[in-house]
């Protein structure tokens, strides 16, 4: 089975590609077609034709080709964004609604495994985080007290499934694993019966109309009522790549020299953290060990990664042999959240699901549960939240532009000159700074909700550069005392207009 990378994963190496029934294009009009044949695309495209829609999955290489064929196949409600800052970012009843989202997604992947009879490993675990030091153990409790607010259930442990030392540890209950291409390859079998359309080696390059989509791909051209991009980060130029940071995670598969191998889930809490679990295949057991996470092309030696991995674990496991190890990309989203609905700056029936960090395997089905209601008109108190349009990323901007910087390299340089990136970033609350923008310059002011006011700092008077007064929180000039407020509106004379207002999410689309 093949997959994005030289390296081979555990999932890959006893599989074959899947092969989809022959299908000749034709030219009728989908209801949807979703662009993406991994775990997101799959489990979408079998909710709605379930829910009565005609499906197609145009997959560029084959089922399970990206990120789905490289996971570790972790399902969780303990998420990589922690509840307590779910709690602080969005409010309690946001952290209570993703709790409940993530413990749906496990609850429709198990019902998919045995609706269809999927034989793919899956397991009910216990998920364990462990302190290693006194400010990990506040951390900890901090994500204990939310958790429990948020509806987990989830209690304080007295020892862990790994050997490792550790000063406290919480376990979360109803979490699950599985092996993650038998279950995808499932899926598709699934949805080719429910009778849903896959195309593999099906690349779509581009999308025009409204109403009705035309698709052009190398295939041919095809058209539909609603297009989903399932494709990890929506391809071409997008305000999503500025919202989402690509990190690669490397893993291994190990044998065990003692076979003492770990019951449940662990993760400690470094930063990049580790993380553990034991998955059965083929009759042989493995360790799946995982970490030392950095932003996509920031290390110079990948292979040292794996080095620094495996010298890590040697500290703690018997390794008998490395069967396998592969490293894998995620996104992070910049507010800790997915993104999950309508694509910006696209037709209103183009859509996305994207920015999972490390829970993709439970996010997918989110985004499947959320997808198929959005598109057959059916209300959910999830679309708000996951909205790829919310506002919460300008309210923090400092992490957007740093994030951003990493993302786009070329393409953040157009926005903000990269000696003024940093500068940007450190702006505290109640604090304003003048930046340089391809030659010209922006006002921003951060105030003390962290919200971005942006304005040109030109005076509407005689186009001299406003100054910040921190004082009375106003934009000063100082050639003709002109004042203006944190949105540019005019305060004093001789200024006859506001100052240019300027929109950062609005920059961001173009």
């Amino acid at each position: 089975m093949k997959r994005d990378g030289a390296s081979t994963s555990l999932w890959q190496f006893s599989m074959h590609d899947y092969q989809p029934r022959e299908t000749q294009l034709s030219d009728m009009a989908y209801d949807v077609i979703i662009v993406g044949g991994g775990i997101t695309g799959l489990s979408t495209g079998l909710m709605l034709q379930k829910s009565g829609k005609q499906c197609l999955i145009a997959e560029a290489k084959s089922i399970g080709f990206g990120t789905s064929g490289g996971t570790t196949a972790h399902l969780n409600t303990a998420m990589d964004t922690p509840y307590n800052e779910i709690e602080k970012s969005f409010g309690a009843e946001a952290a209570a609604l993703v709790r409940k989202a993530a413990s749906d997604a496990i609850s429709l992947i198990r019902s998919n495994i045995s609706a269809h009879h999927i034989d793919c490993g899956f397991s009910e675990q216990q998920a364990y985080i462990y302190s290693q030091d006194d400010e990990q153990s506040q951390e900890l409790e901090k994500i204990f007290e939310a958790s429990l607010n948020a509806g987990c259930v989830v209690h304080y442990a007295d020892k862990i499934p790994v050997p490792i030392d550790f000063k406290k540890a919480v376990v979360f209950e109803g979490q699950a694993q599985f092996h993650p291409s038998k279950y995808l390859f499932g899926l598709a079998k699934a949805f080719e019966e429910a009778g849903g359309v896959i195309f593999n080696d099906c690349r779509v390059t581009s999308v025009s109309g409204n109403d009705e989509l035309e698709i052009d791909s190398s295939r041919g051209k095809m058209k539909t009522n609603a297009l989903i991009y399932a494709t990890h980060v929506p391809p071409g130029v997008n305000l999503l790549h500025f919202r989402c940071a690509p990190y690669r995670s490397y893993a291994m598969a190990i044998k065990l020299a003692d076979s003492n191998y770990p019951e449940g889930l662990a993760y400690d809490m470094y930063d990049p953290y580790h993380y553990y679990r034991t998955q059965e295949v083929d009759g042989q057991k493995y360790l799946i060990a995982g970490g030392e996470d950095h932003k996509t092309a920031h290390e110079e030696n990948t292979n040292a990664c794996f080095q620094r991995l495996e010298a890590y674990l040697s500290k703690y496991f018997a390794i008998g042999g490395i069967s396998f190890k592969w490293s894998s990309q995620y996104y992070q989203p910049v507010d800790g959240l997915p993104y999950i609905g309508h694509l910006p700056g696209n037709p209103s029936n183009v859509y996305v699901a994207t920015g999972y960090g490390g829970n993709g395997m439970t996010y997918s089905h989110v985004a499947a549960q959320l997808l198929t209601d959005i598109i057959t008109k059916k209300v959910s108190p999830l679309e708000k939240l996951f909205s790829p349009s919310r506002t919460k990323p300008v309210a923090g901007f400092n992490d957007f532009v740093k994030e951003a910087a990493d993302v786009v390299g070329t393409l953040i340089g157009k926005w903000f000159h990269s000696d003024n990136i940093d500068a940007l970033g450190e702006i505290a609350k109640g604090e304003a700074k003048v930046v340089k923008y391809e030659g010209d310059q922006l006002a921003i002011f951060k105030d003390a909700d962290g919200n971005l006011h942006a304005v040109n700092p030109a005076c509407t008077h005689i186009d001299c550069k406003v100054a910040w007064n921190n004082a009375e929180e106003s934009w000063d000039c100082p050639c003709h005392g002109s004042r203006f407020n944190i949105d540019g509106e005019m305060l004093t004379a001789p200024a006859r207009k506001d100052l240019e207002k300027i929109d950062l999410r609005k920059k961001a689309d173009e």
